[in-house]
Order: C-alpha cells, then sequence, then structure tokens
C-alpha cells in the first residue's frame, strides 16, 4: 500500500516545476559520460539517504548502508552506460528484499513498447496478450510459454526484476525470447520494440506540451477506470486498482447493494491507497474490522476498516486474485478469508504487501531530472499473527488458466466465480466481459 504515490508524487511535481528533462529512448545503452556518472552517483546517494531517514526498520534488517553505499557507488563508476548505473542503484535498494522500496528512474523522452506482455501463471511465465500493430503480433502468442528472456530463465521468482530490468532500467530496441506454443513447439524470436519519438525537454509552461501532458494523464485513468457487468442478482466489479474518491466508492456501492452476489474481480490489481483499501473493508462489515498491526520506527496505530453501518453490503463476496494481484488487493482478499466473509479463487498472489510512501528528488538546476523513490514505513501483520510479504495469499480454491485458455482467450475463473455465484457462464463469453485496453504510444 502506498501513502503518496511515486508516480503521482511526481506527476505533480513536473506541473508546479514546469520544466522537465527526460532521457531518451538509447539512453539506457549510450556510453557514460562524465556528467551521467555525477547524476547516477548522485541518485545513489539520495537512495541511500532517503532510506536510512524513512525505512521502516532502523537496522535495515541488518545490512550496512553505507557499506553497501561504498560498493555500489564504486560499480557505477565502471559502469558502462547510464541504464547499468540505474540498475545499480535499484539493486542497492534491493538488497532489503523489500517490495516496496524501490527505485523510479527518470521517464524517457520516447515511449516505447515491445507489444507484448508477460505474466506468471501457477509458477511459469506465459505470453497473455499481444499489442496490433507491433514486431511482437506475428512473433508471440498468447498461451506461449516463455522459457527464457533475453538469456534468462523466467519464474515466478525472477519475474519481477527481470521485468524492471529491461522494461524501465534498461529498455532495450529488441528483446529475445525462447518460446513453446500450446502444442509443446518451441522456438526463438527477436522481437523488436516499437516507439514513438517524444521531446528531451518538457516545457509545461507551453500550451502544446501541457496539453499533452494532460491528454496522458487522462489516458491513464481511463485505463485503470472502474469496470462493471450486472446479471440478474449478480454483479462483476473490475477494480484495476485500489485508488477511488469517497464519492466514487460510495456511488460504486450504490450499485453493489442492488444485488446478492458481488463477484470483485482483483486479478492484475497492483494495488493503491490506504484509504481507499480501508473504505472497501468498511462496505462489507456491519462491524469495524481491524485489517493489520503496523509495526514501524515507532509505535504507530493498528490499521482498521470502520464499518459504514446499516448500508454495509451484506451478500456474498467472491474475490478473483492472480500473481499479478499486490499491495491492497492482497490485502483485501486476506481479510475476507481471515474473516470469513467471502471465497477467494485464482492463483496465488505476488507477496507484495507493505505500507510505503513515495519521495520525489532532482538534479539541475533551470534544466531538471527528476525521479523518486518508494520507501516502505511499515510492515503489516494480519490477524493471524503473519505477514504476506514474501508470501501472497493462497486462494480458497486455486483455479489456473491452461496455455490453450490463454491462446483462445478463456477465462476459466470467472466461469468458476459466476458458477458459485449461481449463473451459467461459459469460459470464452467470460473472456469477453472486460477486455484489455493498451495505452496508447
Amino acid at each position: 500500500m502506498i501513502k503518496g504515490p511515486v508516480r503521482q508524487a511526481l506527476s505533480l511535481y513536473l506541473v508546479v516545476v514546469g520544466l522537465v528533462l527526460a532521457a531518451g529512448t538509447l539512453f539506457a545503452q549510450q556510453k557514460m559520460s562524465s556528467t551521467d556518472m555525477d547524476l547516477a552517483r548522485g541518485i545513489l546517494r539520495d537512495a541511500r539517504d532517503t532510506v536510512k531517514k524513512n525505512y521502516y526498520d532502523p537496522k535495515y534488517h541488518g545490512i550496512d548502508l553505507d557499506e553497501r553505499y561504498r560498493q555500489f557507488d564504486e560499480r557505477i563508476k565502471n559502469s558502462p552506460t547510464i541504464g547499468e548505473g540505474f540498475r545499480m542503484v535499484a539493486a542497492y535498494l534491493d538488497g532489503l528484499k523489500d517490495s516496496h522500496t524501490y527505485f523510479q528512474p527518470p521517464d524517457r523522452a520516447n515511449r516505447q513498447d515491445y507489444g507484448f506482455r508477460m505474466q506468471v501463471v501457477g509458477e511459469k511465465a506465459y505470453i497473455v496478450r499481444t499489442r496490433p500493430g507491433t514486431d511482437a503480433e506475428s512473433k508471440t502468442h498468447p498461451g506461449d510459454l516463455v522459457a527464457q528472456y533475453m538469456g534468462y530463465s523466467v519464474n515466478r521468482v525472477d519475474f519481477e526484476p527481470l521485468s524492471m530490468t529491461f522494461n524501465v532500467l534498461m529498455p532495450q530496441p529488441a528483446i529475445r525470447l525462447n518460446l513453446t506454443d500450446p502444442d509443446g513447439t518451441s522456438r526463438q524470436v527477436m522481437v523488436t520494440a516499437k516507439a514513438k519519438p517524444g521531446r528531451k525537454v518538457t516545457d509545461l509552461t507551453n500550451d502544446t506540451d501541457i496539453w499533452e501532458f494532460i491528454r496522458a494523464e487522462e489516458n491513464e485513468d481511463h485505463v485503470v477506470r472502474q469496470r462493471y457487468i450486472e446479471s440478474g442478482n449478480v454483479m462483476v466489479w473490475k477494480m484495476p486498482e485500489f485508488v477511488l474518491e469517497q464519492t466514487d466508492l460510495d456511488h460504486m456501492f450504490s450499485i453493489v447493494r442492488k444485488h446478492q452476489t458481488l463477484i470483485l474481480d482483483l486479478r492484475s490489481d497492483p494495488g493503491g491507497y490506504i484509504d481507499t483499501l480501508e473504505q472497501m473493508v468498511g462496505n462489507l462489515f456491519d462491524h469495524d474490522v481491524k485489517i493489520s498491526d503496523r509495526i514501524g520506527r515507532k509505535e504507530m496505530k493498528p490499521q482498521l476498516a470502520k464499518t459504514v453501518g446499516n448500508r454495509a453490503f451484506t451478500g456474498k463476496v467472491i474475490v478473483l486474485v492472480d500473481s499479478n494481484s499486490a499491495s491492497a488487493a492482497e490485502l483485501f482478499a486476506r481479510v475476507m478469508q481471515l474473516e470469513q466473509r467471502g471465497t477467494v479463487i485464482g492463483d496465488r498472489t505476488s507477496g507484495s504487501v507493505m505500507e510505503a510512501r513515495g519521495y520525489a528528488c532532482q538534479q539541475g538546476i533551470e534544466t531538471i531530472i527528476p525521479y523518486g523513490f518508494s520507501v516502505t514505513d511499515a510492515d503489516l501483520i494480519m490477524k493471524d499473527g503473519k505477514s504476506l510479504e514474501h508470501v501472497g495469499v493462497t486462494p480458497d480454491e486455486i483455479v489456473l488458466p491452461t496455455a490453450h485458455d490463454l491462446a483462445s482467450g478463456r477465462d476459466p475463473v470467472l466461469a468458476r466465480a459466476a458458477e458459485l455465484a449461481g449463473l451459467k457462464l461459459d469460459p470464452a463469453d467470460a473472456g469477453k466481459m472486460f477486455s484489455f485496453e493498451w495505452l496508447p504510444l
């Protein structure tokens, strides 16, 4: 869970300062200059200082942050590219093994997309969708098992670090994949990224630049909007993230209360705001519920969801999760289990459950380079005395799509949830209920 997410903090910051320098597409591959080295070393120093001041564990899990800083500062001096320098900053923070403590590097002027999306199902990674009009569309297909990604084996443990490296820290002009299709045929492909050139300098006092910035924000908001379908006494709510204003959440629950069963789809929900989580839980119980105990540097109050009283939804609750369900989504699902309030089905969740705050930083004076960090300020201990970090939520009923399901667009998880709710829903029809939407390049 996040208090003041890095993404939103940086967005606000950019609007205020008006002038932004962002790295280009080849920024990660270009040879390290002395200026680049100073940038990377300055970011590493900020990473150390931000963690030392704000991390929830004052002993840092036994890590000597200053000694580790000296080691990684030397590695940056020997890094061949700025992208490798950024990777060293991320690796420095990764020593804490904390899902919510990480580096948010400077944005890039050029937007690029490999044209495919991978996801872990069970313990293996699969291609789950491809973007129309990209090189990936003809070379990769939903249902392909990803055996290797740029020469690395892909599994649940390594999936996130690989994604972070090649999607955020060191984006590549092309990605090499070793794939196996649903029928067992193996192949190797090289997928060229699709890029859209942008400005290296964005001047938010300029009408054209500010409107481009606003449109990009609007596009992101549209993709993560709340969606729902009503069928008789059942409501299926696709919740892409735990980011809802109070009025919007009240509106959604005014619809929920018209039905006997709520199917809440939290698959690929990365979490979001603490307030949204508490309000979600409060709308499903006729009494206050303690979500977790918060363990930090100082004594902290437990995380409590206050009931909305007689307006609480009292019907049946079914929660859908997968390997991309994280943070607040995991806490919500586990509360439903511990309080015996709902049934959780799908795949084991991410195991990325801490409470964190975003910190925006910058380098430069007239032309600035913004970046940021997310730093954990509390561990969260559930009613059973356990943390979900690195563990995740194991569903009451594990239902996994097969490679053939992914290839044909079938959704056996939602179909099973509908069955539990008393509806007959074909997996093929379930797969069409909430179509995936790509952000424009």
